[in-house]
């Protein structure tokens, strides 16, 4: 079992472009490339759509951090391929997964290039309360934290005799239950702490406050956002195109 796919979320403070955007315009990619992953489930413009994250992936770079992602999703990939080619076929069953490698790369560029402090900047600067702000913040922080915590039962576990790399999908099923509940337990801990800690600090006693600095959007991100907007208007465009003429586009594998 392997926790790298919640490691490769982790914060990356790198000086790249992607970098150096507002993380608006890296909220604005991660859904785009959700809607449009969601608009198709042929092979050929999902393998389109997949390929052109690569280049992002590599201008930000961290390429090293994507391929955990990807690679935590052996088992989710494993699950997709058989349940799919059982019941549907070979075929839809590779356009679900490339659904999902764009999603997921797509999420994790957005986190890995996303500072939290400044997120809860720019959810603010969205007029979002600062009191949900600073709660996703918080947990966009803890994500790491949960995944060393996860690593650390895991390593108690099996300091005690308790197998946890068994093979097999319904041995790896029952693995996740002395790791899910020491985990569960800690993380409603730690949440007890957390507010103690802000309850302490009078947190929300005021509404209104002031911040250390601001983001704003640059000229850079305005044109990296109309980009994404031409990017989302093709694909549409695509789909309507695909429509009618779907057997342009429609690839089946033999099973």
């Amino acid at each position: 079992m392997s926790l790298e796919f919640l490691n490769a979320f982790k914060f990356m403070r790198k000086e790249s472009f992607l970098h150096n955007l507002d993380p608006r315009a890296k909220l604005i990619l991660a859904i785009t490339y959700t809607i449009i992953a969601l608009l198709f489930n042929q092979i050929i413009p999902l393998f389109l759509i997949f390929l052109s994250l690569i280049p992002l992936i590599i201008i930000g770079k961290i390429f090293r951090q994507w391929i955990k992602s990807i690679r935590g999703l052996s088992f989710l990939v494993i699950f997709i391929v058989v349940l799919n080619t059982l019941f549907i076929s070979l075929s839809f069953a590779i356009a679900m997964i490339l659904r999902i490698f764009i999603m997921i790369s797509a999420f994790s560029i957005f986190f890995l290039t996303v500072d939290p402090n400044n997120l809860a900047l720019s959810l603010i600067s969205m007029k979002l309360p600062y009191e949900f702000a600073f709660s996703f913040s918080l947990a966009f922080r803890f994500v790491p934290t949960i995944a060393k915590e996860a690593q650390n039962i895991m390593d108690a576990q099996q300091s005690r005799g308790y197998e946890m790399q068994e093979k097999g999908l319904i041995n790896q099923i029952k693995n996740l239950f002395p790791l899910l509940i020491p985990l569960i337990i800690c993380s409603i801990r730690r949440a007890f702490n957390v507010a103690e800690a802000l309850e302490s600090r009078a947190f929300g006693s005021k509404k209104e406050r002031s911040y250390y600095y601001t983001i704003k959007y640059s000229v850079k991100d305005w044109i990296f956002t109309l980009y994404l907007l031409l990017f989302l208007t093709f694909f549409i465009i695509l789909k309507i195109q695909f429509n009618l003429m779907p057997e342009f586009f429609s690839w089946s594998l033999p099973l």
